[in-house]
């Protein structure tokens, strides 16, 4: 059973007594109404220090056409906590390690997890079970730690904008490449050509980090990089397409297995994934030959060979996937040329990255441990508003689980 003071809706409009403008009215003490689906409302109370905060989160989930979770006063409807929920199929079910369940859904790399304790286990659980029988969508809500705390089937309005949805995906399959092309790549690797040097990579590295968000805020086209829970697909076909932009060839490097990289960024001081993934260049090496470096600046601030990049991320038996820069998701090598659906979910994670910061304050979290998210060669630290640990973790549909 869901928290029966908690309201999955979308933004219709502002009430704001008087005043044009919903931050205004707040600046001025007077309280906002929020129209929500069905007549509904809820209320911004002035004397609440997140309300502004609040306020443009609402107002950003209104013109992406987001659905919000509210958990609303009883008595007075002010929100006491909003949450932006995932749209999605949900692709894969695994018991988890206190007796719960560990979800899986689609578009997405984070490792959601439905605990024992969670009131409404049977129900939710039960709901997740027909979702991933029937492949129908559900809107499924976590807290900041991925914790699965409402779950229900998307049941969208007649007259509503829909928000956005996955795509469905292919089975997973990568682009055969022929024999030819193989020697032609590797005679162009062996002599050294279209490599850049090693100088130049830093340049791109540091220039990749510019796009990084002011928390706050997070405008666009800034890349969400403080907010590493998920979207790292989304974050490496950008990062792709700068690089093109700037005459490079990237290509890119998958990993799975069970992956931790530390963060300042998360107030847990550490995200887990199930993949990563970054892009990579060729780099000029004793004049004549390459070697791959790959740009993260999530995780490093130099560009790094594949045996280093592995060893962050904490799993000696993670495997490694070479792709094109065109996939923009491994599972069906899925592409997205002109970056639709890239800017949608950059756009979805930038709004994640201000609803953190109002409700836990800005990164970098002094809970952790200095070290978190110093990972790199000679343990550099990391700039503390641009370089996160910054991931993808995801499953193909209906591959199951392994049980514990």
């Amino acid at each position: 059973m869901n928290n029966p003071d908690a309201v999955v809706s979308s933004v219709a409009d502002f009430v704001t007594e008087g005043h044009g403008d919903v931050v205004a009215a707040l600046e001025c003490g007077c309280y906002v109404e929020v129209e929500l689906d069905e007549g509904r409302r809820a209320r911004l109370d002035p004397a609440d220090a997140r309300a502004r905060g609040l306020a443009r989160v609402l107002m950003a989930a209104n013109r992406q056409h987001l659905l919000v979770y509210l958990e609303l006063d009883p008595e007075t409807a002010s929100i006491r906590r909003l949450r932006l929920p995932h749209v999605t199929h949900v692709t894969a079910l695994g018991r988890g390690q206190d007796g719960g369940l560990e979800v899986r859904i689609a578009m997405s790399h984070a490792r959601h997890l439905l605990s024992r304790d969670q009131p409404g286990f049977a129900a939710i659980e039960a709901t997740l079970r027909m979702a991933l029988d029937q492949g129908e969508l559900v809107v499924l809500t976590e807290d900041d730690s991925h914790q699965i705390i409402d779950v229900r089937p998307f049941q969208p309005g007649p007259e509503v904008p829909q928000p956005p949805l996955p795509p469905e995906l292919p089975p997973p399959t990568l682009p055969r490449v022929s024999w030819g092309r193989r020697l032609w790549r590797g005679l162009w690797s062996w002599w050294g050509f279209g490599c850049v040097s090693a100088a130049r990579a830093q340049q791109v590295l540091d220039a990749m980090r510019a796009p990084g968000c002011d928390p706050l805020t997070a405008p666009a086209p800034c890349v969400p990089f403080l907010y590493p829970d998920d979207g790292c697909w989304a974050r490496a076909h950008e990062m792709c397409r700068l690089m093109q932009d700037m005459k490079l060839s990237p290509r890119k490097v998958w990993i799975q297995g069970r992956l931790t990289a530390a963060t300042h960024n998360h107030p847990d001081c550490r995200v887990p994934w199930t993949w990563h993934v970054a892009p990579t260049l060729a780099v000029r090496w004793l004049w004549l030959f390459r070697r791959t470096s790959i740009i993260d600046p999530a995780l490093f601030t130099e560009p790094v060979s594949r045996t280093v990049w592995k060893a962050a991320l904490g799993d000696a038996a993670a495997t490694l996937t070479d792709s094109d820069a065109s996939i923009y998701y491994l599972w069906g090598s899925v592409t997205d040329p002109g970056y639709i659906q890239t800017n949608q979910y950059l756009s979805f994670y930038r709004l994640q990255l201000q609803t953190r910061v109002v409700e836990r304050g800005l990164p970098p979290y002094a809970q952790c441990p200095r070290q978190a998210g110093e990972i790199g060669a000679g343990r550099r630290r990391l700039d503390a508003r641009t370089a996160v640990a910054d991931a993808t973790v995801g499953i193909h549909p209906h591959e199951q689980l392994p049980l514990s």
